[in-house]
């Protein structure tokens, strides 16, 4: 999602586009240990597209390094259908894998790497200075997130957006959880990505801003204390895009399954969408505590959804599936709007009932001692076919 232009809001038909950035893992097929060929593997995925002409429709974005050089991003351009973005991801990851392949790697959309190993940093400038400034919180702050922007009319909406939407990011963060195992061990969580985030002195939920000028003060504020390299460090939990006329929602794991991604998409505009027409009739956010919420989002990594979640209507333990319920309730007229009710309710349901990535991750573990098996599911559940 790099070239701005390309972010249309279609007011005709009544859509915000939105789009998603994932983080994969790239790794040796047989053993599952991560590999340092992200420069090779987008040289070879760009090469592949510059040889397919294009279609004229919207296209999936060209694969590229990230932090670490055992990392991939992809992501699609933006889309107005959900149908669209779904394709647009699978035909990522498609290319995605096939470049891998090519240099004798495959890729795994896992959030944490299960196994032990020491990553790589990427040799950019910019990733220098982040490691030069925050040290050994680099050397162990590997792992892949799911990205979700959703276009804005102007940064006020932004403003209003961010504030409305803070109750329900936990939620997000437990049906996408997809990180039980770190450095060859089981944490216990769900999401111990999140927890590894949590490190970052810029990361997590965000206080109420109230209009424009509250949110770029903080950013200010953040910059003249020295402790972020630039301003795309700014790592709350959602935020107003730098690049793009988008929110950012980026509380996510990466997702085992495509059609989890596409939900977590879903439910993100949908609670951009609810949130800006709380804003333009003037409601009121919720004035919970970003003490509140950091509380709901440790559950959230603790459980994922296999116990209770903070419930935004009371701020307290209730089971996931009911607070699940409660997110589709509060978003529900904007997913009629924008004809996903069903296929969001439909994949509510599907995760309830066979668990998140972090489940799936720990059914391939059961039985056997080493975390093989955990990585060969990976690798087969990320590609779709």
């Amino acid at each position: 999602m790099r070239n701005q232009q390309r972010w249309v809001y279609h007011r005709g038909e009544g859509l915000r586009t939105f789009g998603v950035e994932e983080e994969l893992l790239l790794v040796d097929p047989e053993t599952g240990l991560p590999q340092p060929l992200a420069g090779t593997v987008t040289e070879i995925a760009a090469w592949h597209a510059d040889a397919v002409p294009r279609t004229g429709g919207p296209e999936p974005e060209p694969a590229k390094p990230e932090l670490y050089s055992e990392q991939l991003e992809i992501g699609t351009s933006p889309c107005t259908t959900t149908p669209q973005l779904a394709d647009q991801l699978r035909r990522a990851r498609l290319a995605a894998a096939a470049a891998a392949e090519e240099a004798g790697v495959a890729v795994a959309a896992v959030a944490t790497p299960p196994v032990d190993f020491g990553p790589k940093l990427n040799p950019a400038d910019r990733y220098q200075r982040i490691h030069a400034r925050y040290a050994h919180l680099v050397d162990e702050e590997f792992a892949c997130a799911c990205h979700v922007h959703v276009h804005l009319s102007s940064q006020d909406e932004g403003v209003g957006v961010l504030d409305r939407i803070r109750p329900w990011l936990a939620p997000l963060l437990a049906l996408s959880a997809n990180s039980p195992y770190f450095q060859g061990r089981d944490t216990g969580y769900a999401s111990w990505r999140h927890q590894l985030w949590q490190r970052w002195p810029m990361s997590g939920p965000s206080e109420l801003y109230g209009d424009v000028e509250a949110y770029e003060r903080t950013t200010r504020e953040m910059l003249a204390s020295d402790v972020l390299v630039d301003d795309h460090m700014v790592y709350f939990d959602a935020r107003l895009s730098r690049r793009y006329p988008t929110v950012e929602i980026r509380v996510g794991d990466v997702c085992l399954d495509v059609e989890d991604t596409v939900l977590l998409a879903v439910l993100s505009r949908a609670l951009v969408e609810t949130a800006a027409r709380e804003w333009r009739r003037g409601l009121g956010p919720d004035p919970v505590s970003t003490v509140v919420l950091r509380l709901a989002a440790w559950r959230a990594s603790r459980y994922g959804l296999g116990g209770e979640l903070l419930h935004p209507g009371s701020w307290r333990p209730a089971p996931a599936g009911e607070v699940l319920h409660a997110l589709l309730s509060h978003v529900g007229p904007a997913l009629e709007e924008s004809g996903d009710r069903e296929r969001a309710e439909a994949g509510v349901a599907r995760l309830l009932a066979r668990g998140t990535g972090a489940d799936a991750q720990r059914a391939a573990h059961a039985g056997d001692p080493s975390l093989a098996s955990v990585m060969v599911e990976a690798v087969r559940r990320t590609v779709p076919v």
